[in-house]
């Protein structure tokens, strides 16, 4: 389960123009795109580390980091992507694609010799998943049909390595469902350095529950969208792996049995000519094997073994190899997120970060000043910065600001970057720095839109925090009305994810929710988010305080959270209300039912209402599975405490949610029927855990702004 990214946030945003729509922050302008922000698409560093590329209307436009000038457009063209070999001989093109599901598309690609001009058809044209270059650039590997592939680029040969693959049944090379969603990734290949071995993982999930979902569209009768989604406690596909060497086409499976190998969440290549790193788990997840796999005859060789009292974000994994093939490790065991440095054979070296802080990204090594590139929590845990860390004596330089989230992309001799910042007051700019962090040359901002919001009538997110029951400080954030008054009293609007490890209380732009929250202060609303327990980046013990129980540590908080908030001079304590999306609607679930005293409204889009009902690899991480932990799941499902609804709640749900299954919120509705409960319930033909399409968001926002206003 993640945090649902709004639709109005994609990654190459196109400003339409802004015009006199009036003084008002309108749901219509929010989910029409009148207050999209420009951004810069398709940013590539190329291996000479003096020039960049970026995808723009024309193409491939190359561009100097030197002064920021346009060279030229070096591949003209429409497409939808791009991806270069590592020398730079050829670019493979996206040239259609259709959604899968959250990270996979099927796609159709063509591949461009830079130094000939030819052009080649990936796969004659049909549509494949997860293309990857092989290291030397003469071959590609990919998926199509459940199957893995590779496409000689020399003699244009498409040679099939696997021919078991069958729709909910076999997948070679491609994550399934589960994974994608829970591990963070479709690809489940890759190559040696030497580009002589491949090695993917298999899974079969013949014995995998199916899930049917219907769909009704417009025909006389519905279809069904099919496939496989293991619950918590049911079975998952038995995964295998297996090397495939393309001189001999000999095909072996490698033989993972002496090892933790329930799950193998990772692949990753290495700088060794011929190795493949694997990174295999328990079904519990609270350890992992990450293994080296020889791909000259199989041999498995384990590193070292991760360990966790409670689970370990395989989703997260950081792994990353220095050019004598040691490795930088990302690890929490000392309470907080950091790096650590291994040798190759998997030997620990020394702990490179250190401190009260979490290292949120890794950039890469630079040899040249023996440096690493990372974006931490070090200004605070609402913040993002960017640092440059000497892997010797772990000196850290700030290379960026210390206020709102920055993120980098660097050159790949490390000279340059192109920072991008933005904060709760300032959509993105883009700036290109040199590798001391001085500017060289402003590339975009979005000023037109801040002065467009700001007549409009913007307010800011003030952050503060708020005491809970065990004495931790919990992040918070308030949006007032602009005209303010100390001496009224408002209604109130809490805003709230919650989910492990996740946050809401950031310093960083939000163009979804965080406009409508600015429409609902126009509306004479206040509203506030509070990240309580279980949520991220103050460290492990905070994050993983709701280890067995979740959601019974999270509404305390949330409840004690209104209860501070109902005391304070402006704030109505009968007027509070619950807003959230997935798990923040199981939360405003809860609290209209273990938090009936306290809240008067709530409305929850598809929640979880019964954690029997969500996947295994994520319930079961945090809970482990219902024959284990039967109480955890039942004592915290809203289901159980239906009789206890009270208030205004407002449920709403798609009914082709392939996340979490509209058979949630059904079979909650039907407890509080049975239970002679009021309550409204909102249904969205067709659509998934996104809830878009059309004017779907528009309507939607409109729906839940109306009743929050009757009712609020």
């Amino acid at each position: 389960m993640k945090v649902i990214r709004k639709s109005a946030v994609v990654a190459w945003m196109f400003v339409l123009g802004f015009s006199a729509y009036g003084q008002e922050i309108t749901v219509e302008k929010i989910y029409t795109g009148a207050y999209r922000a420009k951004g810069i698409a398709g940013i590539s560093s190329l291996r000479d580390g003096e020039h960049y590329t970026v995808l723009e209307k024309e193409g491939i436009a190359k561009y100097a980091y030197k002064n920021s000038t346009k060279i030229g457009v070096i591949v003209k063209g429409s497409f939808e992507g791009y991806t270069f070999s590592d020398d730079e001989s050829k670019v493979l093109l996206r040239k259609k694609s259709e959604k899968v599901y959250r990270h996979s598309y099927l796609g159709k690609f063509e591949i461009l010799d830079l130094v000939t001009g030819k052009t080649t058809q990936l796969y004659g044209a049909h549509f494949v998943q997860e293309p990857k270059f092989s290291p030397d650039g003469k071959k590609v590997a990919f998926v199509a049909g459940n199957n893995l592939y590779y496409q000689d680029l020399e003699n244009h040969k498409v040679v099939q390595i696997t021919n078991d693959g069958e729709k909910n049944k076999i997948i070679n090379g491609l994550a399934d469902w589960v994974y994608e969603e829970e591990f963070g990734h479709a690809r489940m290949f890759d190559w040696n350095k030497n580009s002589d071995a491949l090695v993917f993982v298999r899974f079969d999930e013949s014995e995998v529950p199916e899930v049917r979902l219907p769909i009704y569209g417009k025909n006389l009768y519905p279809t069904e969208m099919r496939f496989k989604y293991p619950k918590a406690g049911e079975k998952n596909s038995v995964v295998s792996a297996h090397l495939y060497q393309l001189a001999s086409g000999n095909l072996q499976k490698i033989d993972l049995s002496q090892f933790k190998n329930y799950y193998i969440p990772n692949v990753f290549q290495t700088n060794g000519n011929d190795e493949v790193i694997l990174v295999t788990s328990e079904r519990i997840q609270n350890a992992s094997d990450v293994l080296k796999i020889n791909t000259k005859n199989g041999a498995v060789k384990k590193l070292f073994t991760e360990t966790d009292s409670k689970w370990i974000d395989n989703d997260d994994a950081t792994i990353a190899f220095l050019p004598d093939n040691s490795f930088l490790w990302a690890s929490e065991r000392d309470g907080n997120r950091h790096i650590y440095h291994y040798n190759k054979d998997g030997k620990l070296l020394k702990q490179v970060t250190k401190g009260n802080w979490q290292v949120t990204d890794y950039y890469g090594f630079d040899a040249k000043r023996n440096s690493i590139y990372l974006q931490t929590t070090q200004q605070g845990s609402i913040n993002r910065v960017i640092a440059k860390v000497n892997l010797k004596n772990g000196k850290s330089t700030l290379l960026s600001g210390t206020e709102g989230t920055y993120s980098a992309n660097f050159s790949q001799n490390f000279s340059y970057f192109i920072e991008t910042h933005s904060s709760t007051k300032k959509p993105n700019t883009f700036v290109l720095k040199n590798n001391d962090g001085k500017q060289v040359q402003m590339l975009r901002n979005n000023d037109e839109l801040l002065t467009q919001l700001k007549a409009d009538g913007m307010v800011n997110k003030e952050f503060f925090t708020i005491p809970n029951a065990v004495g931790d400080e919990m992040n918070a954030y308030i949006l007032k009305p602009k005209n303010f008054d100390p001496n009224k009293k408002y209604p109130v609007l809490m805003f709230q994810y919650s989910g492990p490890g996740s946050q809401q209380v950031k310093n960083a732009w939000d163009g979804g929710n965080g406009l409508w929250f600015n429409h609902l202060t126009q509306q004479g609303y206040i509203v506030v988010c509070v990240d309580g327990r279980g949520t991220g980046y103050k460290g492990t013990a905070y994050k993983k305080a709701t280890y067995m129980n979740l959601g019974k540590y999270e509404i305390e908080d949330q409840i004690t959270a209104a209860k501070w908030l109902g005391k304070q001079s402006y704030i109505d304590k009968d007027r509070i209300g619950i807003f959230g999306w997935s798990f923040g609607g199981y939360m405003a679930s809860l609290a209209l039912t273990k938090g009936a005293d306290v809240f008067k409204l709530g409305i929850a889009v598809a929640p979880v209402t019964n954690w029997r009902y969500y996947d295994t690899i994520y319930t079961e991480r945090f809970m482990r599975t219902p024959q284990e932990n039967p109480s955890g799941y039942d004592e915290n499902s809203p289901t159980t405490h239906a009789g206890l609804l009270k208030g205004n709640f407002l449920m709403i749900h798609g009914t082709a949610d392939d996340n979490v299954h509209y058979q949630n919120a059904v079979e909650f509705a039907e407890e509080l029927i049975q239970k002679n409960k009021q309550f409204e319930f909102m249904t969205y033909p067709d659509k998934d855990h996104g809830i878009y399409g059309g004017n779907t968001r528009i309507q939607l926002y409109n729906k839940m702004t109306k009743y929050i206003k009757e009712n609020l």
